[in-house]
């Protein structure tokens, strides 16, 4: 069992080791972006699946992705509707974006802020961190701090003594919707109900 305090889950995501941490929709898997090929690794997952950058603020995301002046505006109306939360948008990359964040295409990159207090508290002092759900590739999501120390017991995951007051997850994954150039292309429905009908497009 590898269950830590908060300021140790910090420093060790800090240090390049795998983290798993509540967030609104399901817990996470996270490292840093330089080092997602632990996750990768522990998941068993196909390295042409690629993984979402999760960070406390909008601000610490928009770096990681290029676009035109318009398409800022298109993005950043979503952004302002729904972050925090469980929506997922999947926009061009730049060139800060490590490799190992999406191996087949990293000309792409998924970005979220979650709805989660300590989530935020997490990645406002980590920075950035390439995140997944909590599962063996495949399978469903685990849902609980004991389903995740037994599965990856090595994962440096937050002790339940410090998240007594935070609500788990609603155990449904983010909403995915991809920029592809003109609209917005919706690749998961999911903890937000989006239509790609009544979203802004050039």
């Amino acid at each position: 069992m590898t269950q830590v305090s908060l300021e140790k889950l910090i420093a060790g995501a800090r240090a390049g080791l795998l983290v798993s941490f509540p967030t609104d929709t399901v817990p996470a898997l996270a490292a840093i972006p330089e080092k997602a090929g632990l996750i990768f690794a522990a998941k068993q997952r196909s390295q042409d699946k690629p993984l979402i950058l999760m960070a406390a603020s909008a601000e610490d995301l928009w770096p990681y992705v290029k676009g035109s002046d318009d398409e800022y505006k298109i993005w950043q109306e979503l952004t302002d509707k729904y972050w925090p939360g469980g929506l997922t948008l999947v926009l061009p990359a730049s060139q800060r974006l490590p490799k190992e964040m999406n191996p087949s295409d990293p000309t792409t990159i998924g970005i979220r802020v979650p709805n989660s207090a300590i989530a935020q508290t997490i990645l406002a002092q980590t920075g950035p961190l390439a995140t997944t759900s909590a599962n063996f590739s495949g399978q469903p999501p685990l849902q609980t701090i004991a389903e995740i120390t037994v599965q990856f017991p090595d994962v440096l995951t937050l002790a339940t003594t410090e998240f007594q007051d935070e609500i788990l997850g609603v155990g449904i994954p983010s909403t995915v919707a991809k920029w592809t150039g003109i609209n917005w292309q919706i690749l998961r429905q999911g903890a937000i109900n989006l239509d790609s009908s009544n979203v802004t497009k050039i």
